[in-house]
């Protein structure tokens, strides 16, 4: 069963199954973050909704671009979880499925072309505290822990 991070979804309330491929982007002993503007500005990790047509990896490396200027090479799956959350951009609630991949980031090609959209290089404590979304912060958790054992 894939685990459930945040609220509890709304009794009676319809979700729309919305699958995302996320990153955790590792370089230098920093994780790069996305800083997201608009109505509930907040850090996440890059990635974001599958496209039709798109595999998660297609999805991974387009949004990752979008929203941090960078490519990407070797991801590599890490794990699952979902959130039901609403979504205002979108007029939408949700039900995030999301996929978590770890890669290297290879070349910053430009700035982010996401509209309102910044890339943050963090050391992996403050991206730990700044990141919003409780499942997020699981898994990078989870990937600190198999790199330096279980003191994070």
């Amino acid at each position: 069963m894939t685990p459930r991070f945040g609220q509890m979804p709304r009794s009676g309330q319809a979700y729309r199954r919305r699958p995302g491929a996320y990153a955790i982007l590792w370089r230098d002993g920093r994780v790069l973050l996305t800083h997201q503007d608009g109505p509930e500005p907040e850090f996440q990790l890059p990635g974001g909704g599958i496209d039709p047509g798109e595999s998660p990896q297609m999805a991974l490396h387009r949004e990752v671009a979008e929203e941090t200027g960078w490519s990407i090479g070797t991801p590599r799956w890490l794990g699952s979880y979902r959130r039901f959350c609403f979504m205002p951009d979108y007029d939408l609630y949700a039900e995030k499925l999301c996929q978590v991949w770890m890669a290297r980031p290879i070349l910053h090609r430009s700035h982010p072309t996401e509209p309102g959209h910044s890339a943050h290089w963090m050391a992996p404590a403050e991206a730990l505290e700044v990141l919003v979304d409780q499942g997020s912060r699981q898994m990078l958790c989870r990937w600190l822990r198999r790199q330096r054992g279980p003191r994070v």
